[in-house]
Parts: C-alpha cells; sequence; structure tokens
C-alpha cells in the first residue's frame, strides 16, 4: 500500500498557511462586515450587547492526541466556546481560532482539525473571522474567542438566583467524564500491548459526549419560545456541583440538590459501576458535559411543561437562603455538603 505523503507546514510559510485554512470562508452574519483578509475584523452590532468567551486548550492537559480525531477536536474547540456564549443567554456569532503548531503536525493534519472547525461553524451559524499562526515547542496549542450577541434586558447572569427559585438542567451527566475513563482505561492497555485493539462497543453515546459535545442553542431557543428569562445560568464544564456552588456564590445564596432528581444516562451508571466508581460523583464532580444549569422563579416552572418540547428539561432542586448552606440531599435522606472539585484534566 503506497503511504500518503504528508506536506511539511513550513512548505506553505504563515501567510501561505493562513490562505489555505481560510480561502473557503462565507460570511453568514451580518454584524460581521470584514472577516478574514485585512490587520482586523470589522463588527457591527445595532442595539445589541456584545458577549465574549475565550478559551485556551493544551495538548496533553486539555486533550490526548493518542485517542483523540483532530475532527472531533476542531468540532469540540469551538463547541465549548459557544457554549459559554449560549450560558449567558446569547447567540454567538462570530470566532476567532489562534494554534501553535509543533513540527510533528503535517499539513493534512491541520486540515483535518480544521474541517471539524468549519463543521461547528455551519452547524451553528458562526463565521470565522480570523486569529493567528505560530510555532509551539510544547505540542498543539489552541486558542478560541467566541463572540456573540444578546438582547439587554435577555442576558442572563450567575448572580439573579433568589430564595425559592427552582435550579434546573439540560440532558444528563457524568456521561463525558465516564467516556474519558473509559479512554484512558484503552489507552493504558494499547501501551502495554498494542496488539490488542480498544474494546469501545456498546459505549458510543459515552464517546461522542467527551469527544464531540454539542452546545445546547436548544435550550437558548426554547427559553425565548417560552417567554421565560432564567434569573441565573451557566454552562456545566465542571460538574454539577461546581457549577451551582458558582451561581450561589455569585447570587449570595444556598441550595438543595436532590440525588433522585438529577439525570444519569443508564450507561453512564453501568460503565461507572462496572470501574467501581459512584455514578452520582461522576455526575456531581465529573465535568465537560456542557448542558445547561439554570435557576428560573417558581411561577415559571409550567411554562416548561405546557411547552411540550423535545428538549427535556429537569428540576433538580431549589435556591435557600445562604445560611442554610448548599448540601445535595440523597436518597436516604441525608444531607451532603456539596464541594467544588471541578474538573480535573488528565
Amino acid at each position: 500500500m503506497t503511504k500518503k505523503k504528508k506536506t511539511e507546514i513550513a512548505e506553505l510559510g504563515e501567510f501561505g498557511l493562513i490562505d489555505h485554512l481560510t480561502n473557503s470562508i462565507k460570511i453568514k452574519n451580518k454584524s460581521t462586515l470584514k472577516g478574514v483578509g485585512d490587520d482586523s475584523a470589522v463588527l457591527e452590532y445595532k442595539n445589541k450587547q456584545i458577549v465574549i468567551s475565550t478559551d485556551l486548550l493544551l495538548e496533553g492537559i486539555h486533550f490526548d492526541l493518542t485517542y483523540t480525531p483532530l475532527k472531533h477536536l476542531g468540532y469540540k474547540a469551538i463547541a465549548v466556546n459557544l457554549s459559554d456564549i449560549y450560558a449567558m443567554n446569547a447567540h454567538p456569532k462570530q470566532i476567532t481560532v489562534s494554534i501553535g503548531l509543533s513540527s510533528k503536525m503535517s499539513l493534512e493534519a491541520l486540515d483535518e482539525f480544521y474541517s471539524g472547525i468549519y463543521l461547528a461553524c455551519d452547524k451553528y451559524d458562526i463565521d470565522l473571522i480570523g486569529g493567528d499562526t505560530s510555532s509551539s515547542l510544547t505540542g498543539f496549542t489552541i486558542s478560541i474567542t467566541a463572540i456573540g450577541e444578546g438582547e439587554k434586558d435577555k442576558i442572563t447572569y450567575r448572580s439573579g438566583a433568589g430564595v425559592n427559585d427552582i435550579i434546573c438542567t439540560s440532558g444528563d451527566f457524568g456521561a463525558a467524564y465516564m467516556g474519558l475513563q473509559l479512554l484512558e482505561r484503552e489507552k493504558k492497555v494499547f501501551e502495554g500491548n498494542s496488539q490488542v485493539q480498544p474494546d469501545l462497543a456498546s459505549h458510543d453515546y459515552l464517546l461522542e459526549k467527551i469527544l464531540k459535545p454539542e452546545p445546547r442553542r436548544d435550550v437558548i431557543e426554547l427559553l425565548k419560545e417560552i417567554d421565560v428569562k432564567p434569573t441565573s445560568m451557566i454552562d456545566v464544564s465542571d460538574g454539577i456541583s461546581s457549577e451551582v456552588l458558582h451561581i450561589c456564590k455569585q447570587s449570595g445564596v444556598g441550595c438543595r440538590l436532590f440525588e433522585d432528581k438529577i439525570p444519569i444516562d443508564a450507561t453512564t451508571s453501568m460503565l461507572a459501576e462496572e470501574m467501581g466508581i459512584n455514578p452520582m460523583v461522576a455526575a456531581l464532580n465529573g465535568g465537560e458535559d456542557y448542558e445547561m444549569l439554570f435557576t428560573i422563579a417558581q411561577s415559571d416552572y409550567d411554562k416548561f411543561i405546557k411547552a411540550n418540547s423535545p428538549v427535556k428539561i429537569y428540576a433538580i432542586g431549589h435556591i435557600t437562603e445562604k445560611s442554610k448552606g448548599s448540601y445535595l440531599i440523597t436518597n436516604a435522606g441525608q444531607e451532603v455538603k456539596l464541594s467544588a472539585q471541578g474538573w480535573k484534566h488528565e
């Protein structure tokens, strides 16, 4: 079999590389007056507030190329930044992408990475408007900035939760964490014996959650449809426990979560039990689920029920006075203090 030739990025030079990666860009948003191709991009937002989020991804810290396909990595790099914009009850419109490249990265590999970026941009109607490239001595480095727009009276912060508000979430939790545990387990097996094929059968859902998460634009669209503005909102990148404590701290309140109300997929529970991990610990302290966690006034809850939407929203607890602290009520009725362990990158 003929081995495919790999093109050294140095053959193109920096400007040639930028032209190669951006020559097929098509502008989708009216707010993008000028994208790639000049010293700066030019944006125009009329009667809107601008929302900006930046994320840095480092090889060996935030991702492992041993088991992360480059196309998935490109998609995920965009998705996690869009999630931050949606968490403000706003809509992302533009991104910039800056990368640091090691000498081992070929042009074909970089094309694969960018194919994931463009797939995410097309799906979520985002314009790539600029960025930078550089060489890197420490592996593949990715920096994404997402820019969005929001109505002044709709933008939602972490600081607005009030006593007796209902704590709601989208989706289920712990799946991404268990997907990572699966990949790490199979990586160790492969390193011990390269002839052994990874055992990933029946785990598609968990793998997709960790390798190709989807930002919850549908939740933001549902909120607009039923005319509900959350009192606070955050995306779940570090586990439910950490995120709800962020809201409690910013809002000056406490909370009660209920173990039997926190949604966990059956495949998450089965793998967790197989690996000796408590599924509830995975849900509370895992991470990278990128679901929305938000609080609403009690009077708004019926609107979700009457909407009969395919978007599933779960009520998992309520906000209390700060003096009552932040606790999980277990199935046995015990109160366990919540702790912000957060996401620990491998």
